[in-house]
């Protein structure tokens, strides 16, 4: 009696350890985040002067409104932090929400005549249980950046209606996909043996391919409305480019993300065979329409010429020409096999589980994963994700360069400036601000590089 209540105690205490180790990384993580976006808040605050390489191209209002708009999100981004990943979390780490969760879907799975002693079963409810609370946890917050942030600042394009219908696809889908992988990831490690992390490596890398082989077919459009390039100059332009790198073009296609918002963007798929190029709407000229009759005033003008588009896919093609996609399907591999690893490991370890609100002895297949990957491993998730961030921008100028190379530097340079513009996107930030959080150079390292690449050719 004496040495199971010692090890009861033990445990306690590790359990303790752990979840006060867990909190405190929480709280320092995201007081960095926090010190870093007050930083960026004060350029906001005290940038008044548009930057010297932008004075021609740039108005005074369109530098004051990007500059506002930057202030607001960075406000917002502030508050939610405070009350999302600071107080939220670590009131439910702390009081043991997740397994909460957990016993009250053990209920719900007997409730409807399922066996809630089937670890599958019941982690299966456990999900649906807490993607719903989710939901409902972030619906504030959504509706406050869509309907106040980005409809104040003239980006929203979303009715209610569209919203709602939009919120209730995207959990259906998410369900329908997640469900099935995550029953089959818990039947796995119950099977596996003591190399089950191999399999479960094979099995998600499978899965994850498949996934980016079917989004663009399947999924993407029952959330927005594509239609093939209309024949014409960009369309046959395109299509030489393509062709003059050995890019197997498939189709290409132009989205109607005006229907969700006024930002831009460009980017093709497809892992093996043909690929598709997708263009949004915002992206071309006047939406790419010969008749700008149905733009509104404020629509009128936007977007890019088309040696400016061809610019920018001579980018997005330079990511695929210089192996960019390659690599960073790989560097993922790498990484989810390391975690699958570190998770055969760890997830026997019985304080990880008393840590977040279980008793000595329920330890469930799911709960570890989440508890391992989203707390255990959070240092290390800190540190590859920082060094992704820098690889990224790597990469960006590497595909800048190839597009200098392909004589696209001038009109990249103007596409860049116009999307900034566009976009309302800020072009002063702080250093510390945005080596952390910026997956691409800001657009004045962007435009300094592409001006000393010009430099170095003549």
């Amino acid at each position: 009696i004496v040495r199971n209540n010692c090890t009861m105690l033990e445990g306690l205490q590790a359990s303790e350890l752990t979840l006060y180790s867990i909190l405190i990384f929480l709280f320092l993580e995201n007081l960095v985040n926090l010190y870093l976006t007050r930083r960026q808040i004060f350029v906001y605050e005290t940038s008044k002067d548009i930057p010297t390489e932008l004075r021609d191209v740039m108005k005074k209002e369109t530098f004051e409104k990007a500059r506002l708009y930057g202030l607001d999100k960075a406000n917002y981004e502030v508050f939610k932090l405070l009350v999302c990943d600071i107080a939220i979390s670590s009131i439910e780490l702390y009081t043991g929400f997740v397994a909460m969760v957990w016993m009250r879907a053990m209920e719900v799975t007997a409730r409807v005549g399922l066996d809630n002693g089937s670890e599958i079963q019941v982690s299966i409810v456990f999900l649906l249980l807490i993607n719903v609370i989710g939901t409902f946890k972030d619906m504030p917050f959504k509706i406050y950046s869509t309907f106040v942030l980005e409809e104040k600042h003239g980006f929203n394009k979303q009715t209610p209606a569209f919203f709602i219908k939009d919120q209730i696809k995207s959990f259906l889908v998410g369900q329908m996909l997640s469900i099935p992988i995550v029953a089959a990831i818990v039947y796995i490690v119950q099977i596996g043996g003591n190399y089950f992390f191999i399999w479960l490596w094979a099995f998600v890398g499978v899965v994850s391919l498949v996934l980016m082989m079917v989004y663009p077919v399947y999924i993407a459009p029952l959330f927005d409305k594509f239609r093939a390039l209309e024949d014409g100059e960009l369309k046959s332009s395109i299509e030489q480019l393509a062709a003059s790198l050995k890019f197997p073009l498939g189709k290409l296609f132009v989205v109607e993300g005006s229907k969700r918002s006024a930002h831009s963007n460009a980017y093709f798929t497809g892992l093996f065979g043909a690929k598709r190029i997708v263009l949004f709407d915002t992206l071309l000229l006047n939406k790419g329409l010969p008749d700008d009759s149905t733009l509104t005033d404020d629509e009128k003008g936007k977007g890019c010429e088309n040696k400016e588009v061809l610019a920018v896919l001579a980018h997005e093609l330079g990511h695929w020409k210089l192996g960019h996609i390659r690599k960073n399907i790989i560097i993922m591999q790498v990484q989810m096999f390391l975690i699958f690893m570190a998770f055969s490991q760890l997830f026997k370890y019985s304080p990880l589980y008393q840590a977040v609100g279980f008793p000595p002895n329920v330890q469930p297949i799911l709960i570890g994963f989440l508890v391992i990957v989203m707390y255990v491993l959070a240092p290390y998730n800190t540190v590859i994700s920082f060094a992704m961030t820098i690889l990224s921008r790597r990469f960006e100028y590497q595909a800048d360069e190839f597009a200098n190379g392909l004589g696209y530097s001038k009109e990249l340079g103007k596409a860049l400036v116009k999307l900034h513009i566009d976009n309302l996107g800020f072009p002063i930030y702080d250093w510390m601000y945005s080596a952390w959080n910026h997956s691409h150079p800001t657009l004045l390292q962007r435009l300094e590089r592409l001006k000393s690449l010009q430099k170095k050719e003549k």
